[in-house]
């Protein structure tokens, strides 16, 4: 089918591309098909914790790197089981699903009727083949008052910069649960020798992705990684997409421009999102013509309450032609929209509605003002919050109308460790800080970085006074969260650029329940 027959069907492809009501795998009539190389070569993984049930993924695959990944183009039985212990001697449930060439042979298994607050243990199997065990964790029961939560989050991982070495300490961690906010990989075009790596690749990845075959290869490639499958393997995920799953500042309906046409573009956003269902632990989206929510919303009893955001789907073109810029009247606008009209809604409803101690918006820019310039003229991205001003006021402004308890976002995108307090007014020092924002850099985008840049904890940026710590390194954030306080350990990796690093901790800041702002440790 080409772009255009299938931009054609509308809503309706849309829709179809997530559709997963199949026939019952114990009574259909084909068997699972053995393969002759080992179908689960990227490993397993789960997501999207509620107290009674979570996401098991896999996804068949005898050579990633292939638009099918070396499967025959038939669908292949896959049985799943899921047990109290890593031994699977206490086994809670097991089942069976299909792995359908349409979705590039993966599988996604909602186990309903699960304990809340606990561990379990999970693999697949299908021809005589086991794979990798996978370890879940329920979230707490609804109305429970846990005492603790330990969870990483982290973003921007370019294959072709450097190795993930970061994604393997977090997986040594094993913490209660990993958010992702955005960047999984990379849409550009991959070099011959495989870039930092040093790992050739062949030539189908020397283009940039935009049908489904080359999304899938390209998720093949980065999902191959030991360190990623480790780290999908240790705890559940949560995710959420930036720019870097579809085209570079992607916004909305409109995207790059040039060559690609609005129309081309849209079909080009849809394969996009297909292949990101195809290859995360993540619950079919709700479709609505060419759009696929993912925002949505994770309780961890009265303890901490998640709120994934999507600030790309929705928002209004960059303005003043992107990037950097000084005195753009145009961000101004009152009517700009970031999240979209309805997103914001279903936000701040909820933070008004939650009885949570800590409030978290797991979203992907940054949302603290950041001037580039140290002379007097200020120097904006306009494709951060700032090029969305009057958006991000009436979200800080919305929660302190609301009285939102601890409000805390968790930030990737930038490729730079960012602590800093929040403000209804950034131009006023003297403001109070009514929140607070973890902004962790790249597990590998941007190559090595540099340790000697950056602010010490509990400093104060003389141009941005309400960035509280920075650092250029590659890494990951780690966070414990009690009833009484929420701590974020910038964890720091020295080199990308060759397998081994080891991992350290560069600063540790903590909020404080009741009392906006940042502490250092």
């Amino acid at each position: 089918m080409d772009r255009r027959s299938f931009f054609g069907l509308g809503g309706a492809a849309m829709a179809l591309a997530f559709t997963t009501n199949l026939a019952d795998p114990w009574t259909a009539e084909s068997a699972a098909a053995r393969s002759a190389d080992y179908p689960f070569q990227l490993g397993v993984a789960s997501g999207d914790p509620l107290p009674d049930s979570v996401i098991l993924w896999t996804r068949l695959a005898s050579r990633p790197l292939e638009p099918l990944g070396g499967m025959p183009h038939r669908k292949i039985r896959v049985e799943w089981e899921l047990a109290e212990d890593e031994g699977f001697t206490r086994r809670a449930k097991h089942g069976a699903a299909w792995a359908l060439p349409e979705y590039g042979h993966s599988v996604h298994v909602d186990v309903k009727g699960l304990r809340p607050g606990r561990d379990y243990f999970y693999r697949f199997r299908t021809g005589g083949e086991l794979s990798p065990v996978g370890r879940t964790r329920t979230a707490p029961a609804l109305g429970s008052s846990p005492e603790a939560l330990t969870l990483a989050f982290a973003s921007c991982a370019s294959w072709q910069d450097g190795f993930y070495t970061a994604y393997g300490h977090l997986a040594a961690e094993r913490p209660d649960v990993v958010i992702h906010l955005g960047d999984y990989i990379y849409e550009y075009g991959i070099v011959a020798s495989g870039g930092n790596r040093a790992t050739p690749v062949p030539d189908q990845f020397r283009v940039q992705c935009d049908t489904l075959d080359r999304y899938r290869i390209q998720y093949g490639l980065y999902k191959s990684d030991p360190d990623l499958m480790a780290a999908h393997a240790a705890a559940p995920w949560i995710v959420t997409w930036d720019d870097h799953e579809v085209l570079d500042n992607w916004a909305g309906v409109h995207g790059p421009g040039g060559e690609v046409t609005e129309q081309d573009y849209l079909v080009i956003r849809a394969n996009a999102f297909r292949a990101y269902w195809e290859n995360l632990p993540i619950r079919v989206p709700v479709v609505r013509g060419p759009d696929a929510r993912v925002h949505r919303r994770f309780t961890f009893g009265d303890l901490a309450e998640f709120n994934v955001l999507d600030t790309r789907q929705y928002r209004d073109d960059q303005v003043c032609g992107d990037g950097q810029q000084y005195d753009c009247a145009e961000r101004l606008d009152p009517s700009r929209q970031m999240l979209g009209a309805e997103q914001e809604k279903w936000l701040l409803d909820g933070l008004g509605e939650s009885r949570a101690r800590w409030n978290v918006l797991a979203q992907q820019i940054a949302m603290c003002q950041l001037d580039y310039d140290p002379a007097p003229a200020r120097r904006l991205s306009m494709d951060l919050w700032d090029g969305y001003k009057a958006a991000k006021d009436r979200v800080l402004t919305g929660m302190v109308e609301r009285k939102v308890r601890n409000p805390v976002v968790l930030t990737g995108d930038i490729h730079y460790n960012l602590a800093g307090e929040l403000k209804t007014d950034f131009d006023d020092p003297s403001a109070p800080a009514v929140g607070v924002e973890f902004v962790g850099t790249s597990i590998s985008s941007g190559g090595n970085g540099n340790p000697a840049t950056g602010l010490p904890p509990g400093g104060s940026d003389p141009v941005n006074p309400h960035i509280r710590f920075s650092s250029y390194q590659r890494g990951y954030v780690s966070c414990s969260v009690t009833r009484s306080q929420w701590r974020s350990d910038y964890k720091v990796v020295p080199y990308v650029t060759r397998p081994g690093a080891p991992v350290s901790t560069r600063a540790s800041l903590v909020a404080l329940d009741g009392v906006p702002g940042l502490h250092a440790l």
